[in-house]
């Protein structure tokens, strides 16, 4: 294994607060665009989007869904104490299992003046479908990572956690919209084909997407497929040290269909575009997935580190139809319908992309895992961009404008 000497600084610009978008647009179209397509900027409206991808692609959609994962509690002083529900531990991990239980649940969580809860249980009372429900949340461990396991249990306990969390939680929005959530959150930092819930964060790219530009692109035979990703927050948390070597991405987990595998194999030859750096981030990882799968054909531990690609002898390495049918054989042989696993993926600029040839993508923080990802695929041109989008008066970060990135063999 071979980590590239990165040092973060050459991967950050200027970006005045106020460029920073608070709010959505009335309309989810009528976003910004940039587009760089073989190499070439240029400026149009979101709603026009369908236009420039090539007939006959393949596009990516993550369809994870936000949960309301800010718990805020108030203690008998008066003092509050904000719960930040990253993940579920136990009794089971799986996303889809955590939020149907209905007895206690405990996950790794974030907790906001954790100094003010020494110890005892915190409630929230609120009503839940109807019915009034009293949650209370006692922490259990310090994980010694900045995160705590917090035990919740509510009462009545038959409502699953999933519904308590709607009723309780709030939408979390990034630290860098300053403002508390509203009504319209709810319905905006969610993308129109969220189905799965499990997320911490958006996958902001998605935002801008309506039913009118997914049936122009349907017009145009493009091929609309979906991934799961559920977003942690890792994938935002800025680089905090000067060499990327020290910098730990977190997991996350990811689902992908055998249909959807399929579908990629048939459209290798033709252009992929992923929605989404979460969305190019599980199709990458699938690669590295199959040629884990090849090379340790019993191994049944399914996760990717985040140095997994770097330092590989070209010998180790095999196609991607050949990464992508291996998945699809041992998915065969075990009766599998889907694919479930962990990635730690980081892609850093010197990374080859093995299934992707586009991307649909917001701009991104200064010092950010999700820059080095756009440089690692822009090269040297993302610093270009960046500046012609802060010259234009475009928006910036979840709420903010778009960008379309498309590669020479497909443009």
């Amino acid at each position: 294994m071979c980590i590239p000497e990165i040092s973060i600084e050459d991967y950050s610009y200027e970006l005045p607060a106020d460029r920073i978008a608070q709010y959505p647009l009335a309309r989810r179209d009528e976003s910004k665009l940039i587009c760089s397509i073989g190499g070439t900027i240029r400026e149009d409206s979101f709603r026009n989007i369908a236009g420039y991808i090539p007939k006959a692609s393949m596009m990516v959609f993550n369809n994870t869904r936000v949960i309301r994962a800010r718990l805020i509690f108030q203690k008998a002083s008066g003092s509050h104490v904000e719960i930040f529900c990253l993940e579920p531990a136990e009794p089971v991990r799986e996303f889809n299992l955590a939020f149907q239980w209905t007895g206690p649940v405990t996950w790794k969580c974030l907790i906001g003046n954790a100094k003010r809860w020494k110890n005892g249980k915190l409630e929230i009372r609120c009503s839940v479908s109807g019915s009034y429900v009293s949650m209370y949340a006692e922490k259990k461990k310090d994980l010694g990572d900045g995160t705590f396991s917090v035990e919740f249990t509510w009462e009545p306990s038959i409502i699953p956690f999933g519904e308590v969390l709607e009723g309780v939680g709030h939408i979390p929005l990034p630290p860098y919209i300053t403002r508390e959530d509203d009504v319209n959150d709810i319905l905006r930092y969610q993308t129109i084909y969220a189905e799965n819930e499990g997320s911490v964060a958006a996958p902001t790219a998605g935002l801008h997407f309506t039913e009118a530009i997914l049936d122009q692109l349907r017009i145009r035979k493009v091929k609309l497929e979906q991934v799961t990703l559920h977003v942690g927050l890792g994938t935002f948390k800025p680089v905090s040290v000067p060499e990327l070597s020290r910098h730990v991405m977190h997991e996350e987990q990811i689902t992908v269909k055998a249909d959807t595998i399929r579908q990629l194999l048939h459209h290798l030859s033709n252009p992929v575009i992923a929605v989404g750096t979460t969305s190019v981030r599980t199709l990458e990882s699938l690669y590295w997935l199959g040629v884990k799968l090849y090379h340790f054909p019993e191994c049944d531990l399914f996760d990717i580190d985040q140095w997994e690609p770097y330092g590989r002898p070209t010998e180790e390495l095999i196609s991607s139809a050949d990464a992508l049918n291996g998945l699809l054989a041992m998915m065969e042989k075990n009766g599998q319908s889907e694919i479930v696993a962990n990635t730690r993926l980081l892609i850093v600029p010197g990374y080859i992309f093995r299934i992707i040839t586009g991307m649909v993508t917001n701009f991104h923080q200064p010092r950010s895992t999700l820059l080095l990802l756009i440089a690692a695929f822009l090269e040297k041109s993302w610093k270009e961009v960046y500046t012609y989008a802060l010259s234009k008066d475009f928006r910036f970060l979840s709420y903010g404008d778009s960008c379309l990135f498309i590669n020479d063999q497909s443009a």
